[in-house]
């Protein structure tokens, strides 16, 4: 791969991991800080059991969002070492190359296609 297409993967990670922070602020302030405003109102809390299922049910998914986002920013990182290390386009299990239309759908892949499709035919099983 040229070095005009690995800054331009490398401008496309740094993107979207700026996105991927402004997304995790926004994720992170809904689902851990309390409704309760300053005057001591409590009615940002639900007082019916269904209601305070509901809420925990949000929270609950609100914060496995992060999580995954916070696997992506970590996947982020590795790919942007890969472009450091000119490994980027290479698979890392096969060492084949990485289609680029596979990797401007994820820029963060680190499969090509056959050995992503392996992987997820293992964890179905």
């Amino acid at each position: 791969m040229d070095q005009k297409k690995l800054d331009y993967f490398k401008n496309k990670l740094i993107n979207l991991k700026e996105r991927i922070h402004g997304d995790l602020e926004h994720l992170q302030g809904h689902a851990l800080h309390n409704t309760k405003d300053s005057s001591g109102d409590l009615s940002g809390y639900s007082l019916h059991m269904a209601d305070q299922g509901t809420d925990n049910y949000d929270r609950e998914f609100t914060l496995d969002l992060v999580s995954n986002e916070q696997d992506i920013l970590y996947e982020i990182d590795e790919a942007l070492e890969r472009i450091t290390e000119e490994s980027y386009h290479n698979c890392v299990e096969c060492e084949a190359k990485i289609s680029e239309n596979r990797l401007e759908a994820i820029p963060y892949t680190k499969l090509c296609i056959n050995c992503a499709s392996k992987y997820d035919r293992r964890r179905k099983r």
